[in-house]
């Protein structure tokens, strides 16, 4: 909910009736219209598909992709304001069936009364497969308007079917601009100015991450407090505990981090790759599979440009089995700057997957009689073995013959490339193809 915060209108404070506890300063500060959202303007914005939408009068069914703290639940209630719809919000963690078959009853009833329903579904993909098609005749009469919230992504957790009648949108976590406008925000209705200093500002939007509820509760904290002077980074970091990185070794995370990682490393960019290395691991992942990855890295993106760059990986590998953490992550980060620093090449990946499918094409083909084995007296008759040069017996070790089915024209595979260490193998390939051809092969 906090990127909906209101940037210019000040919303007066009133003290909390005799007897109740003072509302939460998120709840304080939630905004009435959506042109008082902080954010978001990519989904919100004239020419954004919501603003659109609305501008058009023909409001479909929503799927809200993003992090926590960002507003899908605001927007949503805002959403329902806008259009005359009635709001209604259920969560999939705590609804079942029945849940829902008194939603959808009491919905037919508003809508035969004239009015329509937008339904609010905060983490929509913990509904089973059942359960999301519940909706779908629903949300195909006009029952309800669908609005669905979610922190994964939609295109593995959500059914094709609601997929197809509903627009995803994707909320991002907030920009330091929007957090600073935020905390401004949240001091007009404080009526005090919070006693940090501007590097404090600053360490404070980077303990919130992107998440304004988060950084609204750190602000009600901080203001609670009495202090002589302004608070440096270090000592907002001894009173304040930082927010988690939002990770999740089983979700989009954990793929987007350990993408950005391998393209770094393709990319030849060892901070970067450092850097996400350093996220992954901070955020709890396995370094195991990171080794593994890594691993992988070396004989995907490095290949003959540096055939050392397999062994460094393995080695990292066999380092942090026997270290364990943390001592072992240093020969990880090593390894990751190691093959972010390697010459490149992917020749033997594209060589092999062309001569798969070269092998795939011809199916059966024999090889050339030459050089089969003759063990019994009939396959010699047969002609196998006839002809065949013992390479080390003629001149550099290269008789230069034909190695492919006699059906099949020679084809090159293997283009290395010249970087690293296949510079050399450039030379090679050209040198035994120079001898092939005044070999008559």
């Amino acid at each position: 909910m906090a990127d909906l915060f209101s940037s210019d209108e000040t919303t007066p404070t009133h003290p909390a009736p005799h007897g109740t506890a003072p509302r939460p300063l998120a709840d304080r500060l939630r905004p009435q219209k959506l042109s008082e959202v902080i954010g978001q303007q990519q989904v919100l914005g004239p020419e954004a598909p919501l603003g659109v939408m609305l501008a058009s009068g023909a409001l479909s069914s929503i799927i809200f992709w993003g992090p926590p703290g960002v507003g899908k639940t605001t927007i949503a209630r805002l959403l329902a304001d806008e259009t005359d719809l009635h709001f209604v919000q259920i969560s999939a963690i705590f609804s079942g069936v029945p849940e829902l078959r008194k939603v959808f009853e009491a919905a037919k009833l508003r809508r035969a009364n004239g009015q329509g329903t937008l339904l609010f579904v905060d983490e929509i993909h913990r509904f089973n497969k059942a359960q999301q098609d519940s909706f779908l005749p629903h949300m195909e009469d006009g029952t309800i308007l669908l609005v669905g919230a979610t922190t994964e992504n939609p295109s593995f957790e959500l059914n094709a079917a609601v997929l197809s009648r509903a627009q995803v949108m994707v909320l991002t976590r907030l920009t330091h601009e929007d957090l600073a406008q935020l905390t401004e925000r949240a001091e007009r209705e404080l009526g005090k100015t919070l006693p940090l200093t501007e590097m404090a500002r600053f360490a404070l939007y980077e303990m919130a991450d992107g998440d304004g509820r988060s950084l609204l509760n750190l602000i009600e904290q901080i203001a609670a407090w009495k202090v002589d002077a302004p608070l440096d980074p270090e000592q907002l970091g001894k009173r304040l505990m930082r927010r988690a990185s939002k990770y999740d070794k089983r979700g989009d995370e954990h793929y987007n981090l350990i993408s950005a990682l391998h393209k770094s490393v393709r990319g030849s960019d060892p901070d970067a790759a450092l850097y996400w290395l350093g996220r992954m691991l901070e955020g709890g992942e396995d370094p195991r599979y990171l080794a593994r990855r890594m691993l992988r890295m070396a004989i995907e993106d490095i290949q003959l440009a540096d055939p050392q760059a397999q062994a460094v990986a393995l080695h990292a590998w066999e380092t942090y089995e026997r270290l364990g953490s943390p001592e072992g992550e240093l020969a990880l980060a090593q390894c990751i700057v190691y093959l972010a620093l390697a010459p490149k090449s992917n020749a033997v990946y594209t060589a092999f997957k062309a001569a798969r499918a070269a092998a795939r094409k011809t199916g059966s083909e024999p090889p050339p009689k030459h050089i089969l084995n003759a063990p019994t007296k009939l396959m010699s008759e047969q002609g196998y073995g006839e002809g065949y040069a013992y390479d080390h017996d003629v001149e550099d070790a290269f008789s230069g013959q034909n190695y492919f089915p006699d059906t099949l024209p020679r084809t090159q595979f293997y283009k290395p490339v010249e970087r690293g260490f296949e510079r050399d193998l450039v030379k090679r390939v050209a040198y035994f193809d120079k001898l092939r051809k005044q070999r008559g092969g």
